[in-house]
């Protein structure tokens, strides 16, 4: 395989990198909260009888939550809601830090990034709605879907154009590896182990 096959084909304008990649003083991202609806779904909830039943996520996004954690930047999940669907998704992608049913984002988080020694300047964070702009005012990158609403929108340094739950999440994972300098190596590992038959 020549080396030109494993070179990246995605690519983020470098003011973008800059910004993702921290601050100043404490460069490096080292954990990403994502929110779950409207993020990692497309927003919809569907209600039966027997409560929230079905969720809907992207398999790119989960692959991508996967990549940060293989990159060195820990996937954190804070939802306002709770079903068994969202659980069952989390356990699968192997996320070590989820909370459901949440009310309060920025106590949960504050809680959480003190367990982990993790301080906002080193957070991205990305959400759709205005639970969620706590967390994203204080985070050193505010990453957003296509789909989030105006004032969250006009808070994040950066929106997608794709909507939440349709790979929305995967362009934050992305970015955020390609600013840490960890995108190109997850990616020739990939076409290596894939090139060797494994």
């Amino acid at each position: 395989m020549s080396s030109h096959d494993w070179q990246p084909a995605r690519t983020f304008p470098p003011e973008l990198l800059l910004q993702a990649q921290g601050t100043a003083e404490q460069p490096g991202m080292r954990a990403a909260i994502f929110d779950v609806d409207g993020v990692l779904t497309d927003g919809s909830i569907y209600i039966s009888e027997q409560g929230e039943s079905l969720k809907a996520f992207h398999s790119l996004d989960g692959h991508g939550l996967k990549l940060l954690a293989q990159g060195g930047i820990e996937p954190l999940v804070i939802t306002g809601r709770d079903s068994p669907a969202v659980r069952r998704r989390m356990a699968d992608l192997g996320i070590r830090h989820a909370l459901y049913g949440i009310s309060d984002k920025l106590a949960a988080a504050e809680a959480l990034l003190l367990g982990l020694n993790v301080s906002w300047n080193q957070v991205a964070a990305m959400g759709d709605d205005w639970p969620d702009l706590p967390l994203m005012v204080r985070a050193a990158f505010a990453f957003a879907p296509a789909n989030a609403h105006a004032e969250v929108k006009a808070r994040a340094h950066h929106v997608s154009r794709l909507q939440g739950g349709q790979g929305a999440a995967r362009e934050c994972c992305d970015l955020l590896l390609t600013a840490a300098g960890r995108y190109a190596s997850l990616l020739k590992g990939h076409l290596t182990t894939l090139d060797a038959g494994h």
